[in-house]
């Protein structure tokens, strides 16, 4: 602990220089050194503000000793009662502070990308689809971020997906929802099943940080771009020029589509930010691939060819398999309120990252 306690001193240390730099006109005069000043600042508040709690409970703790030592009897009688609380609350300090302390995810304050594609499962898998862009963009909403769809491929008219792509803009949006990335499986009778049984068909769900150009840089010369005329439902034109955009990118072969405006500028800008997005996200991927090599930890690996989660609609179940958390509350989980499962998520990788 007594690096650890070099280590917050140095902290502490800096938050004190910031707080003397805001106020200096000099900075202030600066707009950009002030906002980043600034940002470094309230990362640093949480964190220096449990500094000084563990501080003022360290002291007490050691106030107590001496008592123990020196004091008369009915003193160190009381000082006996209070100090299991004391020290209950110096360990939950030390926890605090070790989380605090893990590495920040680059990512976690971006917006993210949403990318829901029907599996196997046919118009079933579809409507899921649909059934999942819908919680999360509720579970959005109830936070105060924006939503807007970037993509959709419909199932015709059944009123599901083959894919939707969503922005979802918000602080904090990426540390959220990182661990929603994987295959969602869905277990119900569906509407068409005269017999009444039950099928299982699957969705995958991708979360990528939004990618700001320094973090991306794309090659023009590894693009090629075609354009053809947007199509609605159903294959009917929708658009009597050739406003929709195929991008691809050569050295990997993705390929991202984009026909939802009318114009073909706003649909190749579109297009390059699902592309950056997932460049970015493949960047990820291959880091926490090569890191959990060396240090067997799939934290955070997001691997999507694992089922995460299923949700069961004859039993209204829905249960996380990377925590084995089960949950009797279906209706109202898809109706956005996933923060609980999100919190138990976000729990559990941060004590694997401290071991």
């Amino acid at each position: 602990m007594d690096i650890i306690l070099d280590k917050l001193r140095d902290i502490e240390i800096r938050y004190r220089e910031l707080e003397g730099l805001l106020s200096d006109p000099k900075i202030v005069s600066k707009q950009g050194l002030y906002q980043k000043y600034a940002k470094e600042h309230a990362d640093l508040r949480e964190l220096v503000e449990t500094i000084r709690q563990y501080e003022k409970i360290r002291d007490q703790i050691e106030e107590y000793q001496g008592v123990l030592a020196e004091g008369d009897e009915e003193l160190k009688a009381i000082v006996k009662e209070e100090m299991p609380q004391l020290k209950q609350k110096q360990t939950d300090l030390e926890e605090k502070l070790n989380i605090l302390l893990l590495p920040k995810d680059p990512n976690a304050d971006k917006n993210v990308f949403l990318e829901i594609r029907a599996g196997t499962g046919g118009d079933e898998a579809g409507l899921f689809a649909g059934d999942l862009f819908r919680m999360y963009a509720r579970y959005a909403e109830a936070q105060g971020w924006r939503v807007e769809v970037v993509s959709s491929s419909s199932t015709g008219g059944t009123g599901g997906f083959k894919e939707i792509i969503s922005l979802i803009e918000g602080n904090g949006a990426y540390s959220r929802l990182k661990y929603e990335s994987g295959v969602h499986r869905v277990q119900r009778v569906p509407v068409t099943e005269a017999q009444g049984r039950i099928h299982t068909s699957a969705v995958t769900v991708a979360i990528m940080p939004e990618a700001e150009e320094v973090e991306v840089n794309i090659d023009p010369n590894e693009l090629r771009v075609d354009v053809y005329r947007s199509t609605g439902h159903g294959g009917q034109s929708v658009n009597t020029t050739d406003s929709a955009v195929r991008i691809t990118h050569l050295p990997t072969g993705l390929v991202v589509t984009c026909q939802d405006e009318k114009s073909q500028l706003k649909n190749k800008n579109k297009a390059m930010k699902v592309l950056r997005a997932r460049l970015l996200d493949a960047m990820v991927q291959k880091q926490n691939a090569e890191q959990a090599q060396t240090r067997k930890n799939q934290v955070g690996s997001g691997d999507r060819s694992e089922r995460i989660r299923t949700y069961n609609f004859p039993q209204g179940r829905i249960t996380d398999h990377r925590i084995n958390m089960t949950r009797y509350d279906l209706d109202n989980f898809l109706n956005g309120n996933i923060g609980a499962m999100i919190d138990a998520l976000a729990t559990h990788y941060q004590a694997e990252s401290l071991k």
